[in-house]
């Protein structure tokens, strides 16, 4: 399937924040080096291990990144959606993969030539300088993640992670289980269902069904994290 190849299916390369400083003619040289491919809810599109080399362009669906630990369990780093870019690390090493993506839906992929891509980057530096841009918020958030599960408690951790799903608004739409979501957090999945628990009981939130949470209490959840 080629969703992405040539100029009359750009739609990709179009979406993704990396390339948007790009002129049609420099867009058309990337859908050149691109290929797509569609994995099915379930499907691993790679794992810990595999080679590198490819830059790994979400264009439909949802992708879980994880890697799994000595003991074998499973700690997600982040979920990406439409226009998201994964694998980008293998760019600059020769190393392996050293994590995990799982599809959570049906999911188009558009898969780039790292080694050409290089070279367009080298050519086009806007592309070198978006991708540290968005290599440097992944970083910072990262490192904020870290933070939070060393420095906050499970209520406050919880409360970050729904004001910020919420992106302003009054609802949080879950992409991924909330065993996930726990992972992310860094506390187990009977723990996060306790304190959703506890916090429809003080007011602060309304379950939905599994994926729906309605935020009833914005002020609340911000005097927890400032607790």
């Amino acid at each position: 399937m080629n969703c992405c190849h040539h100029a009359h299916h750009q739609d990709c390369i179009d979406r993704v924040p990396i390339f948007s400083s790009l002129s049609p003619g420099e867009k058309l040289e990337i859908a050149r080096i691109t290929s797509a491919k569609t994995f099915q809810k379930g499907e691993m599109i790679y794992s810990a291990g595999d080679p590198g080399g490819k830059l790994y362009v979400l264009h439909t669906g949802t992708v879980k990144i994880s890697r799994i630990n000595a003991g074998g369990k499973e700690q997600v780093i982040r979920v990406v959606g439409p226009g998201d870019f994964m694998g980008e690390l293998s760019l600059f090493s020769s190393a392996p993969l050293s994590d995990n993506a799982e599809a959570l839906e049906a999911t188009t992929l558009c898969m780039i030539d790292g080694a050409r891509l290089r070279e367009l980057m080298a050519k086009y530096t806007s592309i070198a300088f978006k991708i540290l841009e968005e290599l440097s918020r992944r970083l910072e958030k990262a490192e904020n993640l870290i933070e939070s599960i060393s420095l906050n408690s499970v209520e406050q951790r919880l409360a970050q992670a729904l004001l910020s799903l919420s992106e302003g608004g009054h609802e949080v739409e879950l992409s991924m289980k909330k065993g996930d979501l726990a992972s992310q957090l860094g506390m187990s999945q009977e723990t996060l269902s306790r304190k959703l628990a506890t916090f429809q009981e003080q007011g602060l939130i309304t379950l939905m069904g599994h994926k729906r949470i309605v935020i009833r209490d914005r002020a609340g959840l911000e005097r927890l994290i400032a607790e």
